[in-house]
């Protein structure tokens, strides 16, 4: 496949995964999803690699999803593309995956952050889910994946009223596995990959997927009711009104329909 939003590697036997649309911090497109997506899958069918990081580069890990591909989309256009079914294929990679973030982590780059099997951070990475100032709510994984990695009571601050966390705050909270200087978070994700990918890969797969299981029960139930929400504020004027603020950098006027 001719990759022209990310960058593919291998590092010994990790297969590396860079997002390469610097100008927009790696704002996530359905373009740059669906190489991501296809990147993962081969990876996952390479005898030669036993565990996948995805990183961006020290401004951005992922920006958020890129709102002038939705903002003006409807309720039944959202529904009908069905772009977030690309992380359920995310998730059916049975290698590892670990997200090496740094800088920004926002909205739905903070989802596929959460998506992966475990997130490396540098110390200037800042995790949030600021959907509420376009009018809507996450609708990729982060109400649900944020909730059970940090509790309710940080959950709510992030969606509700748009806190970032501090890269020493999720490592605080629970959300990434370690903290590394900038300069070395990559290294280190690298360095946890090779371990992961040096162990027996049938116990990995099955670790894995063991701990995804308990992790995930009744996960999908509120995924489900999640994107249905999601879909939904796609019909409301306060979604159009919020993505045109942002677009347009100004103040967004919230009409509550």
């Amino acid at each position: 496949m001719d990759y022209r939003n990310i960058i593919v590697e291998t590092r010994d036997r990790v297969g590396l995964i860079r997002f390469n649309r610097p100008q927009q911090l790696n704002a996530l497109n359905g373009a740059i999803m669906e190489e991501l997506v296809a990147a993962a899958e081969d990876f996952d069918k390479s005898d030669a690699i036993g565990a996948i990081v995805i990183t961006g580069d020290e401004r951005a890990f992922a920006a958020g999803a890129d709102i002038k591909e939705m903002a003006e989309a409807s309720a039944v256009e959202m529904l009908t593309a069905d772009r977030i079914s690309l992380w359920d294929r995310l998730r059916k990679v049975r290698k590892v995956i670990i997200a090496a973030v740094s800088g920004f982590c926002l909205g739905g780059g903070c989802e596929l952050a959460m998506a992966c099997d475990m997130i490396v951070a540098s110390e200037s990475a800042k995790f949030g889910q600021p959907e509420i100032n376009l009018g809507v709510i996450p609708g990729a994984g982060g109400t649900q994946r944020l909730t059970r990695a940090v509790g309710k009571a940080i959950a709510m601050e992030v969606v509700l009223n748009g806190r970032f966390l501090s890269a020493e705050e999720a490592y605080r909270f629970g959300l990434c596995n370690r903290v590394a200087p900038v300069e070395q978070y990559l290294g280190e994700a690298l360095r946890l990959a090779n371990e992961i990918a040096a162990r027996a890969p049938l116990a990995v797969r099955f670790g894995k997927e063991a701990v995804n299981n308990a992790f995930e029960n009744f996960l999908a139930d509120g995924l489900a009711d999640e994107r249905r929400a999601f879909y939904f504020l796609f019909s409301t004027d306060d979604q159009k009104e919020g993505m045109k603020a942002f677009i347009d950098k100004r103040k967004p006027e919230w009409k509550g329909r």
